[in-house]
């Protein structure tokens, strides 16, 4: 099929890659009465959405690039949903070749926030305008309200902004959706909650195989538990999500759904790219890190096999165990304070990281309203998250999440449940490595002092990388040489 060639550019906005995430959104913004123009590389993907949802909105197909760009009413605005990487920068030049200075470009995929970064430089020189704009929420989400993350210039927010605010998630009728800073700031954002995410999904699965192997309670009734933990101060679109995966039957086998899928996660890679932008900008994501470490440990087959064979579990125990319903009780209130202070911890590393990208790229971005458009559309969409933006709303350059006075009560109230899960479980020989890396970094970060000094003192020794003393200003050096030790200083 052909369709023909537009006679007047008059769409508001185009999508090109039409992709079940590039049609949803396009599909969102028509639903909203915006006039979308459509293109996908194979036409027959083009054809199906008309087809299917043709009715849904004002549509205008086009066949080629040019003729996609040609239907748009200026200054054009053209969305880019396809493969992250090499795809992405050949679309960014057709439409650029294209277009004319004050023109839009807007990418709406999982890039890598340097990437953005590069392309935006590019593209300014030229006279167009870049954005890097994160979406959450999945294919459901881009259909009926995703929560979006669009870095980029304020004149290009001007432009599509009013677009994206009417077709994001509400909560408490605010749109999920806000500029977030220059060139790589809304990518940076959305890697950030990837991170998170990560972090989220693995504690709720360690806590769920603390009630498997501990409690030895079925998929459902862990099901239940985590739907009553949806009620409170843990209720969260994962949370409810995990209660009704638990919940669900084979219909081949009438086995828990759960039981019969392989324990290897996949992960496509934000999660570490989360790990690595945090390790050169110096902080400490330990949770999403262990997160990311997990999935890959996951999928480690031959050595786990292997491990499996020869790694006997010496010394485990029924740490962890509960003879009565009341010791039972105690022990899954134990867990939901576990995952609760661990989930704290995760969401105030994500923050620091976000916080140390912004004062090192010069974004500016504001903290609690990163946490305001988070609250629906996103997948780590949370009760807390509104507790979240008053702690920003009250110290906009807060030094640390936990430190707020609200997050400081509850860890703190949480702490002695959090510590007898994770020894109990590493009694027990049930890996709770996010658990437990959180409460490191919990206990790491309110300490008066750190072994750190040794390192640096063995960091001196060995390669004469000096040190700074508590005692007296300035940069010191000991020689560890010939059973002479000489202090210098500058």
């Amino acid at each position: 099929m052909t369709f023909p060639a537009p006679t007047t550019a008059i769409a508001d906005i185009g999508v090109t890659g039409l992709g079940v995430m590039g049609a949803n959104l396009a599909r969102n913004l028509a639903r909203n009465g915006f006039k979308v123009a459509v293109h996908n590389r194979s036409i027959g993907r083009t054809e199906r959405l008309i087809s299917e949802h043709g009715t849904e909105g004002e549509f205008f197909p086009a066949d080629t690039i040019k003729e996609f760009v040609a239907g748009l009413s200026t200054p054009r605005v053209a969305i880019i949903m396809v493969q992250a990487g090499a795809p992405t920068d050949a679309v960014i030049e057709q439409l650029a070749a294209c277009m004319d200075k004050g023109d839009i470009i807007v990418d709406c995929g999982n890039s890598q926030y340097q990437d953005t970064r590069r392309r935006e430089a590019t593209l300014r020189e030229r006279g167009l305008h870049f954005v890097g704009a994160g979406v959450s929420g999945g294919e459901e989400g881009a259909l009926i309200g995703p929560a979006i993350m669009p870095g980029g210039t304020i004149e290009s927010y001007n432009r599509l902004g009013p677009m994206f605010e009417t077709i994001a998630a509400k909560a408490d009728s605010e749109p999920c959706c806000t500029h977030v800073g220059p060139d790589g700031a809304g990518h940076f954002v959305k890697m950030v909650h990837n991170g998170i995410e990560y972090a989220d999904m693995q504690l709720i699965a360690e806590a769920y195989e603390i009630m498997r192997s501990a409690l030895r309670m079925s998929a459902t009734e862990i099901g239940d538990v985590f739907a009553e933990w949806n009620k409170g101060d843990l209720e969260s679109y994962l949370i409810e999500v995990t209660a009704e995966v638990l919940r669900h039957e084979d219909p081949k086998t009438g086995k828990a759904f759960v039981d019969i899928v392989m324990d290897r996660a996949a992960q496509k890679g934000t999660g570490a790219w989360t790990v690595q932008s945090a390790a050169g900008l110096g902080v400490p994501v330990t949770g999403i890190a262990e997160a990311t470490f997990a999935r890959s440990l996951s999928g480690a087959a031959p050595q786990r096999e292997a491990a499996q064979a020869a790694l006997p579990g010496h010394g485990v125990t029924d740490a962890l165990s509960a003879t009565t319903d009341a010791e039972r009780a105690t022990l899954i209130e134990d867990v939901r304070l576990a995952l609760y202070a661990s989930k704290m911890v995760a969401y105030s590393q994500g923050f620091e990281l976000i916080r140390t990208a912004s004062d090192e790229y010069d974004w500016d971005i504001r903290l609690g309203d990163m946490a305001r458009i988070w609250r629906a559309g996103c997948i780590i969409r949370a009760r807390f998250l509104d507790r979240i933006t008053e702690a920003y709303t009250r110290t906009p350059q807060l030094p640390l999440l936990l430190a707020d006075d609200f997050f400081a009560g509850e860890i703190s109230a949480a702490v002695p449940a959090w510590r007898r899960v994770v020894t109990g479980a590493m009694n027990a020989g049930i890996p709770v490595p996010a658990f437990a890396s959180s409460l490191s970094y919990y206990d790491g970060v309110r300490a008066p002092r750190l072994s750190a000094s040794l390192i640096q003192a063995q960091r001196d020794f060995f390669g004469s990388h000096t040190y700074r003393r508590v005692d007296m200003e300035g940069t010191f050096h000991t020689t560890w040489s010939e059973g002479r030790i000489e202090e210098q200083w500058d």
